[in-house]
């Protein structure tokens, strides 16, 4: 016959209890308790061990429970949480890490057990929680925090003077106590070093772009494109209309986007317009709109970009490129923040910034009258000039780099380096085509390759240079020229159909001169074939 098992935690009736013989599940109970609040633990240290301190403080009557970390920037020991202290307590209870019986602690990282503080001289009181107490009944426990060998604070508590075997005890629950708080602490303590650092670097930060700014969007670091980079700064806040002058391809709208961004303007819209790309007929309805009717197959009221771009920027790309007639709109525009649609008389108020952009010389169209003087005195408040990627050879390393980064993810390619012959190619290109040319070549280069580098053959023919690709001419400087005169010779003549006089004409010399070069190079008599498929002898 089985008998039942009693899961009960309480004594079996009639048998007396001791306190001590409660104690080891109280410890179970409170290290769990310790372990939860770990567990759970946010960023903030004080929170969790007030915590700690807490429990041991209700589970066994520990008074002045108290936490101390140790600060090596500082050189200085302070109270991190406690239990019966009050606010100014805490803040006395400061040490130096020779100090003390916590002192000794930290420095020899060995507990210590003071049977009665009033006998130890090495226990000083600095938070005078005690003053009023009597010394002799108190005893003091205090065992090192520590972890990856590294001693980091103290955990330390008042007991009742009593038995040594009793604060033996509690020496070695505090030393378990302290162990499973110890990881926490130090990751807190590097959690709070990482914060710091950060802080410093954003400080740093924050104080460079004081006083040199960096558009998200744009990559250089020559001082031609930091002035740049200064001015649109300088203009972005104000509602100032603005001209960016440049080639094609330095990244005019880069600029212009990089302003709207960094103005009052950025939640409203970007509106980008190619003025040069419009057909005549359509660049009054695309910019200012038009309503039903205004012209064969207007069937419907249609919206122009500036409506589009109200609250917000619209840039005008090519603005030399405007015909007379759209100009007087726009001057309109510029002095009265008014637009009519076209077929509307009724004139609309729109709120637009406006910011222009040309590759052309608007003072020679100004003085051959192609552009009118007064619109580009309102259009040009603020110049920018975006300098062509040549006279910034510096910075074609960081934009290489940056659009391999690019291509290279968006393709889904691993690409990570260019070579240095490559680079030697780039640098010494004069790029006409400017940034847009380069991040071309890049995005093909990107495509052939097939071991994770771009290499001087990935680069287009354009790029390569005669000692890159073995081609370099071999000879005397006058067996080359004289070799190029009989190219040039012979391209004239079939040019000009084998007609020696047309040909004299069109390099700008006399027929007896072209007849003389003619036969010192063999080249007469010119064969009866002619056109562009003669050959010569």
């Amino acid at each position: 016959m089985c008998q039942a098992v009693n899961n009960s935690s309480s004594p079996p009736p009639g048998i007396a209890v001791r306190p001590e013989d409660l104690r080891p599940s109280r410890e179970i109970d409170i290290l769990y308790q310790i372990t939860q609040e770990l567990l759970s633990a946010s960023r903030e240290l004080e929170p969790i061990l007030n915590a700690v301190l807490g429990h041991l403080s209700s589970y066994f009557g520990m008074d002045r429970c108290m936490i101390t970390i140790y600060d090596p920037a500082r050189k200085e020991i302070r109270v991190e949480a406690s239990q019966g202290l009050s606010t100014g307590e805490r803040q006395r209870g400061r040490y130096k890490p020779t100090e003390g019986v916590i002192g000794q602690v930290i420095r020899r990282g060995e507990p210590a057990l003071v049977p009665c503080i009033g006998d130890e001289p090495l226990f000083l009181d600095r938070t005078r929680s005690r003053r009023d107490l009597d010394w002799s009944r108190i005893a003091f426990v205090c065992v090192p925090i520590a972890s990856r060998k590294e001693v980091i604070g103290t955990l330390s508590a008042d007991r009742p003077a009593g038995s040594r075997s009793s604060l033996e005890n509690d020496l070695r629950l505090l030393t378990v106590i302290a162990t499973i708080v110890g990881e926490a602490v130090l990751n807190w303590r590097d959690h709070r070093e990482e914060v710091d650092s950060l802080r410093r670097e954003k400080a740093r930060l924050e104080e460079l772009q004081a006083g040199e700014f960096r558009p998200a969007s744009m990559v250089g670091n020559t001082r031609q494109i930091r002035e740049t980079f200064d001015q649109i700064r300088q203009v972005a806040p104000f509602e100032t209309t603005v001209m960016v002058r440049g080639e094609s391809g330095t990244g005019k709208e880069l600029v212009a986007r990089a302003i709207h961004m960094l103005s009052p303007r950025a939640s409203g819209p970007f509106v980008a317009v190619n003025c040069g790309a419009l057909p005549e007929h359509l660049v009054a309805s695309e910019l200012f709109g038009h309503v039903r009717g205004a012209y064969t197959g207007a069937e419907s009221d249609r919206r122009g970009r500036f409506e589009l771009a109200q609250g917000g920027t619209i840039f005008l790309d090519e603005v030399g490129e405007l015909i007379p007639a759209i100009q007087v709109k726009l001057l309109r525009v510029l002095q009265e923040g008014e637009i009519e649609r076209l077929g509307d008389e009724r004139p609309r108020r729109i709120n637009v910034r406006i910011i222009a952009a040309t590759n052309a010389n608007i003072e020679q169209a100004i003085e051959a009258g192609r552009f009118r003087s007064d619109l580009y005195y309102r259009l040009n408040v603020f110049p920018i000039y975006l300098p062509a990627l040549r006279e910034r050879r510096a910075d074609i390393t960081l934009l290489a780099d940056h659009f391999l980064e690019v291509h290279a993810f968006k393709h889904a390619k691993r690409v990570v380096r260019i070579s240095t012959p490559a680079i030697e190619l780039m640098t010494a290109y004069h790029w006409p085509g400017n940034v847009r040319e380069l991040e071309n070549c890049i995005a093909r280069a990107v495509l052939l390759s097939d071991d994770g580098v771009i290499r001087a053959h990935h680069l287009p023919p354009t790029l390569q240079t005669g000692s890159s690709s073995g081609t370099t001419k071999a000879g005397t400087l006058e067996s080359m020229l004289t070799g190029y005169e009989r190219e040039i010779l012979i391209e004239a003549m079939k040019n000009s159909g084998g007609n020696q006089a047309r040909a004299a004409k069109a390099l700008s010399t006399t027929p007896r001169i072209l007849t003389y070069r003619l036969k010192r190079h063999g080249l007469l008599p010119w064969p009866e074939a002619q056109g562009e498929g003669a050959r010569a002898p």
